[in-house]
């Protein structure tokens, strides 16, 4: 027997409490208070805090104790070797920046460029809709120092703001420049962007409040069309939401919001964000890095640290109100937070791990454990560099994981100013499959993705055969059809399927229009947020950042401020169930209550996406259902044809439920397993009760299962008929040996796509000479220039010899 090691474990078990302190004693006070009533989910809140800490904690201390073994020669905190486990990475080589003499980088949000000063010119990467390999464009500029940069929309001028007091506007096309300069003894520039509201070009933010100025490029001067005035501390804006969100009051938590689009300007109502204090006397500040605006499944949210809780609050905006929905663990005070692919990431910069969140769950609770950020696509040599782990200045790429010049750019963009680099995060879908076996689950997630729609319908087709193979209950197996069609189905509704496909039932004829900023009652299936750099933070790319990810197609509920179009309402996500949708219209019709009235109606931002492409990638139709899991799993459950019934009947009952057409071929295999069963009695009440629908292939396959049973093939020939299939009729009954009746049914439809020489083979077969002078007089009448061909000779010749 092994020695125990108590001493370790107790140590283990000592850091654990240590970092955990607090949730440990809010779990222990909800289980004394309840105690001895004990019920299903007592304390779930206090206990997934607790968990996720302790998961937190574990997976730190493991990252310590083994970066040597796994980590290897790469860079402290997560670079990633082969088989690293991680749910998020950042894909090798990034986007190389370091240019000498370049005098910070910035990034434009509305024109998604990443743009780097010189004295004397302005370069400038595109990073969309993919990072650049070449060298980056560029503009001359005067000499002078350099707080921010934004192009105008049409990309005809530049936005240069030189001081607190002075922003340099220059056409690209003349080189002039004009010069808008704030009262330097009452107010100062907090920063600027371009709009495309119709009212007005340029917007002012100053301390002062905001001034509106309407831009004349003949001319480049700017006329004042609007001053809106109060206090403002600092300000959060992103160009995709046409949403500027403006702080002021003692503690910076009182705001002012609007919204500047196509359509118009909208004012938000205002709101007050809520800040723990960690004393009773203490008053917070809340700062500018500590806001951010994201947009997950068509929703813009605004998230708040509240670093003495760490925790973030999530605010939802209407047109009325600002409602606060949730909040989320982060379990440290110091992180970063990115959007990808409508999952929230925070990062833990001092664990150096990052949290998934998933908001499309009423539970808020994470994904995953906690796990490092890893870099992939390292070249093999660099893996095996020198480099120690305690080297953090240095690495395989010549940075540090979470070092102190990252700067996170939402929704999925990292900056690390320090090294000249722009990476990209992405999230691995097939390990966050792997990690759980709750495959309705995993594939309700699958669904709702939108990047790489290659690689997650495979996966998600890998699942379904997965536990089909498996033999899993029967129930599991339900649940997981359910998933994959009902988002097909939801596809279809919005007109996003392939040409073609049929459905049971007519389809809704509401589609989605594009192009409109203007308040709607629905949201959008679709939208992109990113950050905007402000000059309270002089150089280095503003940390203050937005989403500028694209939304999922569906789900998003009536009264959600929106991120665009002018859709009709989508009430489903992809691939949820009807239990996931039920718990989030819940929570919408909680939030629908507190704003009430005729204003509680979403606000739409200036960017409109299209439906059908992104879902049509990734919903899986019955039909490659059946080619990529059916057809697969077949031969490798011969042994077991029951199990394979009792799934296809699962996937038609979904299908039903879904209101979509099985293909023929699923009919087919499931008859033929109900053959090789002998249960033959089960086909024909399947056949009598449409459980197997009709259809050419499925006559024929019965026919041919036939020849062991014969009702099996009447089932078959009286299908064809059904079906008016009047060629494959006929041929049936001359195979049959019915040439009378089949020539009665040819002459009766007019059929004339069967062979003469066929009815009068079969003739000459029953030797009866009154029968082929019969078929001889049928087609000598019926059909034309019969008796020009050889077998009307042939055969009159053998009629002349039989009489």
């Amino acid at each position: 027997m092994k020695e125990r090691k108590p001493a370790a474990s107790s140590s283990a078990l000592a850091r654990i409490l240590t970092g955990c302190a607090s949730q440990a004693k809010d779990y222990g006070k909800c289980i004394a208070a309840k105690v001895p009533e004990i019920e299903h989910n007592m304390c779930a809140k206090e206990f997934l805090a607790f968990r996720a800490c302790m998961q937190t904690v574990v997976i730190s201390s493991l990252s310590h104790l083994k970066k040597q073994a796994m980590l290897g020669n790469q860079m402290q905190g997560g670079l990633g070797t082969p088989g690293a486990l991680s749910h998020a990475y950042v894909q090798h080589p990034p986007l190389r920046c370091d240019i000498p003499d370049i005098r910070g980088l910035f990034y434009d949000d509305a024109n998604k460029f990443l743009i780097a000063p010189t004295a004397d010119r302005i370069l400038y990467w595109k990073i969309a809709p993919s990072t650049p390999a070449g060298p980056p464009n560029s503009d001359p500029v005067n000499e002078g120092p350099v707080l921010s940069v934004r192009y105008s929309l049409d990309h005809k001028a530049i936005g240069i703001q030189r001081s607190r007091h002075e922003i340099e506007f220059r056409n690209r096309e003349t080189g002039e420049t004009c010069i808008k300069k704030s009262r330097a003894d009452s107010e100062t520039i907090l920063g600027f962007f371009w709009t495309d509201c119709p009212t007005c070009d340029v917007i002012l933010v100053k301390t002062s409040g905001l001034d509106l100025l309407a831009y004349e490029p003949q001319s480049n001067a700017f006329r004042m069309v609007d001053s809106k005035k109060f206090n403002v501390s600092w300000y959060l804006y992103t160009h995709e939401s046409r949403m500027i969100l403006l702080a002021s009051g003692m503690q910076c938590t009182l705001f002012t919001g609007y919204q500047f689009s196509a359509g118009g300007i909208v004012k938000l109502p205002k709101f007050e964000m809520l800040m723990s204090k960690s004393e009773a006397n203490n008053k917070p500040v809340l700062a500018a890095d500590d806001v951010h605006i994201v947009t997950v499944y068509g929703r813009i949210y605004c998230l708040q640290l509240d670093r003495i809780n760490m925790s973030l609050n999530l605010y939802r905006f209407y047109r009325d109100a600002v409602v606060q929905q949730c909040t989320l663990p982060t379990y440290s005070s110091r992180i970063a937070v990115s959007a990808v692919d409508n999952i929230i990431m925070v990062h833990q910069i001092d664990a150096k791990v990052v949290i998934l969140y998933d908001v499309f769950l009423d539970t808020y609770a994470p994904v995953s454990a906690p796990l490092p950020l890893l870099v992939r696509g390292l070249p093999s040599n660099s893996r095996q560099a020198t480099q120690t782990a305690d080297n953090q200045s240095s690495s395989a790429y010549g940075g540090t994981i979470y070092g102190e010049g990252w700067n996170f750019l939402v929704p999925d963009l990292i900056c690390d100013t320090e090294n000249g680099l722009l990476w990209k995060l992405h999230l691995d879908l097939e390990a966050i499959a792997a990690s759980s076996s709750d495959a309705p689950s995993i594939l309700e997630f699958l669904q709702r993705r939108k990047f790489e729609p290659s690689m997650v319908k495979t996966l998600c087709l890998a699942i379904v055969r997965t536990i089909i193979l498996e033999r899993r209950p029967l129930i599991t197996v339900a649940k997981a059809m359910d998933v994959v069609l009902d988002s097909y189905s939801r596809l279809m509704k919005v007109g996003g399927g392939p040409p073609g496909v049929r459905r049971t039932h007519e389809q809704n004829s509401g589609q989605s229009a594009e192009g409109s900023h203007m308040v709607h009652q629905e949201p959008s299936p679709a939208t992109m947020f990113s950050p905007v750099a402000n000059p309270d933070q002089a150089s280095g790319v503003a940390s203050r950042s937005v989403l500028s990810n694209s939304g999922v197609e569906n789900a998003i509920a009536r009264t959600i401020l929106n991120t665009c179009s002018d859709s009709d309402e989508i009430t489903n996500e992809p691939g949820a169930t009807s239990e996931a949708r039920s718990g989030y219209e819940a929570s919408d019709a909680v939030n629908r209550r507190q704003v009430e009235g005729e204003e509680s109606r979403p606000l739409s931002s200036g960017t409109s996406m299209q439906h059908g492409a992104h879902a049509a990638s990734v919903a899986i139709s019955p039909s490659e259902m059946f080619q990529s899991v059916f057809a697969l799993v077949e031969d490798e459950m011969i042994g077991d044809p029951a199990y394979l019934i009792a799934v296809i009947m699962e996937f038609l009952r979904s299908a039903s439920k879904a209101g979509l057409k099985a293909p023929p071929n699923l009919y087919v295999m499931m008859a033929t397993l109900l053959a090789r069963s002998n249960r033959y009695a089960e086909i024909a009440l399947f056949v009598s009760n449409k459980i197997l629908e009709p259809s050419k292939e499925l006559a024929m396959q019965l026919i041919e299962l036939g020849q062991q049973h014969s009702p099996t093939r009447k089932l078959g020939v009286d299908m064809l008929r059904e079906r008016g299939l009047h060629h494959d009729y006929v041929t049936a009954l001359l195979q049959d040996g019915y040439f009378l009746e089949a020539l009665r049914y040819a002459r009766k439809y007019k059929v004339i796509t069967v062979h003469p020489a066929l009815f009068l083979e079969k003739a000459v077969a029953k030797n009866s000479a009154q029968s082929l002078a019969a078929v001889l007089g049928f087609f000598s009448e019926f059909t034309p220039n019969f008796r020009t061909t050889s077998d009307f000779g042939r055969y009159r010749h053998i009629l002349s010899e039989m009489a």
